[in-house]
């Protein structure tokens, strides 16, 4: 998902979120039957923290491409009311 996001590959984005939601949802229905050694707890809490880490990058990409969106969405409405006031005033 990272990757995904850091070369603004947004379509293959969603599909591995809408994927990875239905592992994490397999992932809870097992987890809750199982009793874990220490070993195997820790292993869990380390990737549980990568998960998070990764999850903040994705964040992070996702709000910059989203604030680059925005700004293209003001600059193409501003444009348009340039343009209805020329009309308005021209005829154009």
């Amino acid at each position: 998902m990272r990757e995904a996001a850091n070369l603004g590959e947004w379509e293959k984005l969603t599909l591995i979120e809408q994927q990875c939601t239905e592992v994490v949802s397999d992932i809870k229905s097992l987890d809750a039957s199982l009793e874990l050694d220490e070993t195997t707890h820790q292993r869990k809490t380390q990737l549980i923290h990568k998960i998070l880490a990764d999850h903040a990058e994705v964040d992070k990409y996702t709000r910059l491409w989203m604030n680059e969106l925005q700004g293209n969405l003001e600059t193409i409405a501003k444009s348009n009311r340039q343009e209805q006031r020329l009309q308005d005033t021209y005829g154009i």
